[in-house]
């Protein structure tokens, strides 16, 4: 059965028992701060297991894009050395919030894969929770009791707290899980040594293939377990074992879901792959196996996060992504021998293998595509300076083991990775220390842990039950009641409180929006809240103090003036995202944004720099839209189907409900949850800042509205009036700078000319002080001339006289700078170099360079190391 068919299969199968079939959340996650990536199927419907919302059914089925880079087998760089493990998956799964519970979900679970699929019953077996005394969780005797209806108990496997008791995080909900696992040995194998000794144990061919999970407990900050008020069902089968099942093979990689990726490799690089019916290869083959796994699982991982909006960077999830492609590249460029881009080629079979479930990939498949090759030779062109940076360290190393620091300083600050490293200095007959490298990665790892740890305490909830809502449409101040409070305490922020109002008018940051900030007010006191976020449909507020009497009554206010600005520059992006679509064209969709009181950004799909002359016209266009005096238009709860029938724009990487908010100005009509003005009069003035790349194919601008454009316009005012008192207040300012410009121009003209007689005469002069040496042209010296001229001079000296070995030195700024000529005679005769007597000389400068074996220049630090220099410069050639 084909991957697609036993996908529809699945969702089918659950429709027929009730199930709603929901499409799969974005893989990049933009509102729980808890998460970076969707982990996991239950990831969107956190709020419904915590209580904080009501799903559209009590019953949900989907396929869900999972991206893990850590945790239980899902290290980053163990990724390609086995057969079932991957950064990005399908995960299957159907869920119960409050309906049916174990009996429903163990008996539908058996009969899909029994008689839907028709897996082979003996080679299924099955878990249940053995309990914990400790916490007073009892055995799982109920699932126990209904899976002897299906299997024998020799099949049913007591399994402990670390395989099958499920848990959220460190706290929240959590309860017992019964999985399924299926043994794909063949029969002389299975006759040998029973599947059963062998769940859990790693075995590539013995894997969990379905987990369902019970939800029951609310673990507590303090460890215990509270039960909840409604029980619920979270169930997870692995799309690509379950493949790997039906497909009757013993790897992931060899079903139909990585063969067309892995045959386009193979077609791009020439090498083949073998399947895992293949034994006894060589260790050659080997490593190209595990390459070509590590390229089709990352590309499938990268692609689909740059199609739900998550472009690479050098922080937070942009940073996971650039890491996953930099490993995928790496193994390319280390085993496979790719010197070029080609991992963007693997886009098109992606998108057209997977676009029917996954219409973004499809849709976005060109940006995805420019994305991932301008990411590529922008990091084979770092791969290149790193084997720079290595040679300098491997000849500056002592004996042949070079210092792990160092190593690790490569990797860190320049991306070059450990294993790489390794193989190059093998070849030149080094090694480096490892035990010095782990201490440094050691050291890294503790302190971004350390950075990012954060311990928070329980709700304590004052209120009961679901009463929060959110008011901040019509209202900037507002009578309120706390509901729930909590204490955060983070090494970044120190210790925080996170505080529920039952009708808050203070919008959470979303949508690119930031939050609101503002103050809670009672008859007694005042409390500052410094930011507004949104977590698990709850909305937090937070402050860096609690009120002495959190039952009291508040008056909730937001700062209007941080509020007024953020609207204008929230409207503003509206209006020029529909200019930009107007004079750059439709394909422009919006890539990401930031929304603030002090400016806005946008970025972009387009590909290539926005002219001056556009630039003008999206301003002009702006501003028209500005003086029309547009009304706003808010459809507060409209289907959306209806919105998008009326020609709404939604973003990609959005989360949408089947009721949206649609933000109407004229012809600009987005589905949007920001906060805005009522009309565009409000705006002022609008004036772009700047306009740049982020990455291929994506553009960013930045810019300012009303107060903003009122300070940028006096600031350029300012400004001129500095040049014209500088100028001695001239009545034609530009008159003035282009007479001084011009001036500016001869006045070089004649100096470059003083500095040629000057070398010229150097030169004549140097001729003479050459002194020979075992047959050599020596010349060292100190010059008066800057830095390039010392270099002309350098050359021209030393191509005067056969045999030369020409050393200058010259200051320019307090910095010393030094300049090698070797002639190539000697070079290839006598194998001078002067890389390397720049590198060796630039250490009593304090400085460093480089060159080529004939040429090469150095910078440093310390004047005073420039005697020594000079005089040590003549053992090169003795």
């Amino acid at each position: 059965m084909k991957s697609q068919d036993i996908r529809k299969a699945y969702l089918n199968f659950f429709e027929s028992k009730g199930h709603l079939i929901v499409p799969s959340a974005p893989i990049v996650l933009k509102d729980d701060p808890t998460l970076m990536f969707n982990n996991s199927g239950m990831a969107q419907f956190k709020e419904y297991f915590l209580g904080n919302g009501t799903p559209k059914s009590p019953r949900i089925a989907d396929t869900q894009k999972c991206l893990r880079v850590s945790g239980k087998h899902n290290d980053l760089e163990d990724v390609g050395f086995d057969t079932y493990h991957h950064t990005m998956f399908e995960m299957l799964g159907n869920w119960s919030f409050g309906d049916y519970f174990k009996r429903e979900a163990l008996a539908w679970a058996w009969e899909f894969l029994t008689e839907v699929l028709k897996l082979d019953k003996d080679r299924l077996y099955v878990s249940v929770f053995e309990g914990n005394p400790a916490e007073n969780v009892p055995f799982d005797q109920e699932a126990f009791d209904i899976w002897k209806q299906y299997v024998s108990e020799d099949r049913i496997i007591l399994g402990n707290k670390k395989d099958n008791f499920w848990e959220m995080g460190d706290q929240g909900p959590c309860g017992p899980c019964s999985e399924i696992h299926i043994d794909l040995r063949t029969d002389a194998e299975r006759a040998t040594v029973s599947g059963r000794d062998l769940v859990n144990a790693d075995h590539p061919q013995v894997v969990e293939i379905w987990n369902n999970v019970f939800m029951e407990f609310n673990r507590k900050a303090d460890g215990s377990l509270e039960k909840l008020p409604a029980q619920h069902v979270d169930t997870g089968m692995g799309f690509e074992r379950l493949c790997m099942a039906m497909q009757n093979v013993t790897s992931n990689y060899d079903t139909d879901v990585f063969t067309p990726l892995i045959s386009k490799v193979e077609e791009i690089t020439g090498l083949k792959y073998t399947s895992n019916e293949v034994k006894n290869i060589s260790e050659e083959q080997n490593k190209t196996n595990i390459a070509i796994r590590v390229i089709v699982d990352h590309v499938r991982a990268v692609a689909f996060a740059i199609a739900d909006g998550q472009l690479p960077s050098n922080t937070g999830a942009g940073y996971v992504i650039r890491r996953i492609l930099r490993r995928a590249i790496r193994y390319g460029f280390t085993f496979l021998g790719t010197k070029e881009p080609f991992i963007n080629k693997l886009v098109e079979v992606l998108a057209n293998q997977m676009g029917e479930f996954f219409p973004e990939i499809k849709s976005q498949q060109q940006l995805v595509t420019n994305v991932i090759r301008e990411e590529e030779a922008s990091f084979l062109r770092t791969l290149e300076q790193g084997l720079q940076l290595l040679d300098k360290v491997v000849a500056e190393t002592s004996g042949k083991e070079v210092s792990g620091e160092k190593v690790f300083e490569l990797y860190d600050t320049f991306g070059f990775p450990k294993d790489l490293t390794a193989l190059i200095l093998k070849e030149k007959g080094y090694s480096f220390n490892e035990t010095e490298f782990e201490t440094e990665l050691q050291k890294q790892k503790a302190r971004s842990r350390a950075a990012s740890e954060v311990t928070t305490d329980d709700w304590k909830v004052l209120i009961d039950g679901n009463v929060e809502t959110f008011v901040g449409y019509d209202q900037t101040e507002n009578n309120v009641k706390i509901t729930r409070i909590r204490k955060v305490d983070s090494k970044k922020d120190g210790v925080l409180y996170q505080i529920v109002l039952d009708a808050t008018p203070f919008y959470p940051e979303g949508g690119g929006q930031v939050g609101d900030k503002g103050t809670l007010v009672s008859a007694n006191e005042t409390i500052e809240i410094i930011d507004t976020k949104k977590e698990n449909n709850l909305i937090l507020h937070f402050a860096k103090q609690l009120p002495e009497n959190v039952e009291a009554g508040f008056v909730a206010k937001v700062n209007t003036d941080l509020r007024t600005s953020t609207s204008k520059n929230h409207s503003a992006t509206h209006l020029m995202h529909l200019a930009l679509r107007t004079i750059l064209g439709t394909h422009v969709e919006q890539k990401g944004s930031l929304v603030n009181p002090n400016y806005l950004r946008f970025d972009f799909s387009h590909f290539s720099k926005v002219s001056d002359e556009e630039l003008r016209q999206v301003e002009a266009s702006v501003n028209a839209q500005i003086e029309a005096q547009l009304q706003l238009v808010e459809h507060r709860n409209i289907p959306i189907k209806e919105a998008l029938d009326k020609g709404a724009i939604a973003l990609f990487g959005e989360k949408y409900g089947d009721n949206v908010r649609m933000i109407e100005f004229g012809d600009s009509k987005e589905l949007c949850g920001g906060i805005h003005v009522k009309n565009t009069a409000d705006i002022w003035h609008f004036k772009i800042v700047s306009e740049g790349a982020v990455a291929a194919g994506i553009r960013r601008i930045e810019a300012i509205t009303g107060d903003a454009v009122k300070d940028f316009y006096k600031n350029q005012e300012d400004t001129l009036a500095e040049i014209k008192e500088v100028l001695k207040n001239p009545q034609d300012v530009l008159k003035s700078v282009a007479s001084l410009q011009d001036d500016n121009a001869k006045l070089k003209k004649q100096l470059e000319q003083l500095v040629k007689e000057k070398i010229e005469g150097l030169k004549n002069t140097l001729i003479n002080d050459f002194q020979e040496i075992n047959g050599i042209q020596f010349l060292a010296k100190q010059v008066d001339l800057s830095m390039s001229s010392t270099k002309d001079l350098a050359q021209a000296i030393g191509t005067s006289k056969p045999n030369a070995f020409v050393f200058l030195a010259s200051v320019e700024d307090n910095a010393p700078n030094i300049h090698c000529y070797i002639s190539k005679e000697l070079v290839a005769e006598k194998g001078l170099n002067a890389g390397n007597v720049i590198r060796e000389l630039g250490k009593l400068i304090d400085g460093n360079g480089g060159g080529q074996p004939f040429f090469a220049s150095g910078k440093g630090k310390n004047v005073g190391g420039i005697k020594e220099a000079l005089e040590k410069a003549v053992e090169f050639i003795k």
